[in-house]
């Protein structure tokens, strides 16, 4: 008998799901049971996999996504049908957005009662389909096995995202033999991975005929596992780097020659250095809007070279002279081979002393700053110890989004790729916990920190106590402000200060919260408890919620105001 035979064994589709996924590897689900998927509830105990309980089906795919942004692997989500599915849509269309790897499994009802507006019952694979990858609704047991191959392979490979796998309730009871392909081939998915040489050489030539180059790195970087290539590749050349709020990590922040982040609340530096430039390489971003700011007066002298996975991100707002589509690692790679036989390389360096001088003085004149206080707790300092406490240690940081995610962003330098998690595109708030969560359960020794706002963090503080229940010792540090603190800032600088529904006047007592569920609480209210706090809080087992009451009306600047132009900078 051959081994494939061997393989062929009949169970119902709800074990066939089981070993699908241990197949692939998975070791951990984040789910919330419910009629439709009893069946794979029932098969779940006992199994090799840890299955997490969430509170809400958003943090259940939030998990997922965290636990993907911070492995690298494909986060797996488990939900019933009807309300179980829908409330998945926000976490799958943040993974969207952002191209993290996730598959989403949603129990349906039985195959004989779809469309028949039966109890629990929605077109979640209608309703995803603007915001997946890809997405399944199984009619046959038979072909269960191959589609959750297939969900894996598309979320996985290619610009990475979310697959939806909807399965009805019969199917998970049906029976089969269990045959589980080594490999997919789908017709008309063939993702590049290698860059044309021609264009990689165009691209060559372009750069050493540049004296005012700059290096533009989004997330691709990350995802794309090319952050050694292209230290190596700015090294070489001595090129400036700067990053989208989604390519932090990307390039080192410490590097002397990282300019920090672009965009609405870049840098100074970097602003001015990609609007000066005669040259940009772009990495793995996709020139969104909050980068470019007004389109027809972005980077005028710039000739741009576009690395990307995605062939339809490249040119979709500004036009590529050399675009290159495959994978930023091997692309990066090839680029560096050449880069290192081609002579000029070498006298490279030398064209950009005068670029190198101005870039500098930009950053002496215009660097990040804040005003410091002896009396309230500003929001960039808390960042600032934050960092002091945990650079050099592997932390992972995590944000929700609003004010707190820009200072994050600003005043905290990442050094490696995988360790600043946040929601970039899709800008979603309550995202920041359950995401830490994710990433904790898969990295249980190392520290993981939510730096989350009051309001973002409500938004699904609810999965405390999935926290407390699965001994998952993430820390919660919120910038506590009272407010909904990034609009209420474009309320002060553009609205004339009227604050229309955006004072958050009551509060919980996050301490005591925190107790409530079975966590810890602390809390700091002045500048000097912050350290204590901080020290406190990362040093107790178990998970933490440390509340830190900051200046209530602090803005994050640099800003730049929407739609203008990205050299239109608001310094104070």
């Amino acid at each position: 008998m051959s081994g494939k035979d061997k393989n062929k064994r009949k169970m119902t589709g709800a074990r066939i799901f089981i070993e699908s996924l241990l197949k692939e590897g998975v070791d951990v689900i984040f789910g919330f049971p419910g009629g439709a998927v009893l069946n794979i509830y029932d098969e779940l105990m006992g199994s090799p996999l840890r299955h997490v309980l969430v509170r809400h089906e958003q943090g259940a795919v939030h998990m997922a996504d965290g636990y993907a942004r911070a492995t690298g692997r494909i986060g797996v989500s488990l939900v019933t049908s009807g309300p179980g599915a829908t409330n998945t849509v926000t976490g799958i269309a943040t993974a969207y957005m952002d191209s993290i790897p996730i598959v989403v499994f949603s129990g349906q009802v039985p195959t004989s009662l779809v469309g028949n507006d039966a109890f629990q019952e929605a077109d979640i694979v209608g309703i995803t389909r603007p915001c997946t990858k890809h997405n399944f609704l199984v009619k046959d047991v038979r072909d269960l096995a191959k589609t959750i191959k297939q969900a894996f392979y598309i979320a996985s490979t290619g610009r990475r995202g979310p697959v939806l796998v909807d399965i009805p309730k019969d199917i998970t009871q049906a029976e089969t033999e269990f045959i589980y392909p080594d490999k997919i081939d789908i017709k008309g998915y063939k993702p590049v991975m290698k860059g044309h040489p021609g264009q990689i050489k165009k691209a060559v030539e372009k750069l050493l005929q540049s004296s005012r180059p700059i290096v533009y790195i989004g997330g691709g970087v990350i995802s794309q596992n090319a952050s050694e290539e292209l230290v190596t590749l700015a090294e070489t050349l001595e090129l400036p780097v700067a990053s989208t709020l989604m390519g932090l990590g990307g390039f080192p922040g410490d590097h002397p020659q990282f300019l920090g982040m672009l965009g609405m609340h870049g840098t100074y530096t970097a602003n001015m250095t990609i609007n000066s430039s005669d040259l940009i390489l772009a990495v793995g971003a996709r020139f969104d809007d909050r980068v470019i700011g007004k389109v027809d007066e972005f980077a005028p002298q710039a000739s741009i070279i576009h690395i990307d996975i995605d062939p339809t991100s490249i040119s979709k707002s500004i036009p590529a002279e050399v675009p290159i589509v495959g994978g930023a690692k091997e692309i990066l790679r090839d680029l560096n081979h050449m880069l290192k036989e081609n002579s000029e390389s070498k006298h490279f360096r030398k064209k950009l002393k005068d670029w190198w001088a101005t870039i500098r003085e930009w950053q002496k004149a215009k660097p990040l700053s804040y005003t410091p206080s002896t009396t309230s707790i500003k929001p960039q300092f808390l960042v600032e110890k934050i960092y002091e406490l945990t650079k050099g240690k592997n932390t992972i940081i995590v944000t929700g989004v609003g004010q707190h995610q820009m200072w994050v962003a600003q005043y905290y330098k990442f050094h490696s790729p995988r360790t600043f998690l946040t929601s970039g595109g899709l800008g979603t708030m309550g995202y920041g916990f359950p995401s830490g969560i994710g990433a904790k359960v898969a990295f249980p020794q190392r520290d993981v920190i939510v730096v989350d706002g009051d309001g973002s963090m409500q938004m699904n503080i609810q999965e405390l106590a999935t926290a407390v229940q699965d001994k998952v010792g993430v820390k919660v540090a919120i910038v506590n402000n009272g407010f909904l603190g990034m609009v209420r800032q474009w309320q002060q600088l553009f609205y004339k200060k009227r604050y229309s529904y955006t004072k958050l006047s009551v509060q919980p007592d996050f301490v005591r919260l925190a107790e409530a569920y079975g966590a810890h609480g602390f809390r700091a209210e002045k500048p000097e408890d912050v350290v204590p706090v901080l020290k406190k809080g990362l040093s107790t087992e178990g998970p933490v919620l440390m509340d830190f009451v900051v200046e209530p009306e602090e803005n994050v600047y640099p800003i730049i105001p929407a739609g203008a132009a990205i050299n239109k900078i608001i310094l104070v």
